[in-house]
């Protein structure tokens, strides 16, 4: 066993591994219907709206929230304060939904493969219940963003997943479950997106979104990007690697995609992750 990095293509093997293992992952023009619209040059959010319509046109919320990871997932999106200045309290409630949802993706063979790989890596203990806490303590574990802030106030979930915000800007919510509830629920006004590393065919059904949003929440994101249609256990799988791996930025090819997956550290946590088109 190594303890060595893995290289790019390792990772590029493993990710593809996870993506074909991710019989959870919906299917565009089944399980949900985007229209894209107009492409967004600038990050200037006082440009015009380049998109008049909702990115998601539908969503089959019957088929996709009966899988239960995505049900457990939609459970945890509420339990957060948006405003990074107000401190965040875990009820017992919710420390219990937040091991449901831990329990649920590592019942999955992608969870499980990952789990294999870490392990071969001696990255994680051999130890189901071992691992699970160190899940646990990467996603759940509340920490201060910033030395400045007075109490704890934020997670790797909420930021990643959620989101949040901090003098009127949006930070995090690169999740696209999250994206499409705050839009149907009339909090999030999408501008647009990037075409970075974008052929005609991918704009068709992407996979991967780079784009531009308002969210009444928190303010504006004048770029961000996610994985579209992927499940809650394929992104936490593709980012725990990452964070366990000490990789904060990683060039692979996951399918079709030419893919830079950045991840940074927030002490034996992950400060933020998302995915960056790239061509060629």
């Amino acid at each position: 066993m190594s303890t060595c990095s893995p290289s790019n293509a390792q990772l590029s093997e493993l990710f593809t591994k996870l993506w074909d293992l991710d019989v959870n992952r919906c299917k565009p023009g089944i399980d949900y219907t985007i229209d894209i619209q107009g492409y967004v040059t600038s990050t200037n959010l006082d440009r015009p709206d380049r998109a008049s319509s909702k990115l998601f046109n539908s969503l089959d919320e019957s088929r996709v929230f009966s899988r239960p990871t995505y049900q457990l997932f939609r459970a945890l999106l509420d339990n957060y304060e948006s405003e990074v200045d107000k401190p965040e309290v875990v009820t017992p409630e919710e420390e219990l939904e937040n091991w449901k949802f831990i329990d649920a993706i590592m019942e999955t063979e992608v969870m499980k493969e990952t789990h294999r790989f870490l392990v071969a890596q001696r990255r994680a203990s051999a130890d189901v219940h071992q691992f699970k806490q160190q899940l646990y303590d990467i996603w759940f574990r509340l920490y201060k963003r910033t030395l400045e802030d007075r109490a704890v106030n934020s997670s790797a979930f909420e930021h990643v997943f959620v989101g949040e915000s901090r003098d009127h800007a949006v930070t995090g919510l690169h999740n696209w479950i999250q994206f499409y509830l705050q839009e149907k629920a009339g909090h999030v006004d999408y501008r647009g997106y990037f075409r970075r590393g974008t052929t005609e065919e991918m704009e068709k059904s992407p996979r991967l979104m780079t784009l531009q949003f308002a969210w009444s929440k928190g303010g504006g994101k004048p770029i961000g990007s996610s994985f579209i249609g992927t499940s809650p256990e394929f992104e936490v799988a593709v980012f725990t690697t990452m964070l366990l791996m000490q990789q904060v930025k990683a060039r692979v090819h996951i399918k079709k995609y030419d893919v830079e997956l950045v991840c940074h550290p927030h002490g034996r946590g992950i400060g933020t992750a998302y995915p960056v088109s790239k061509s060629g």
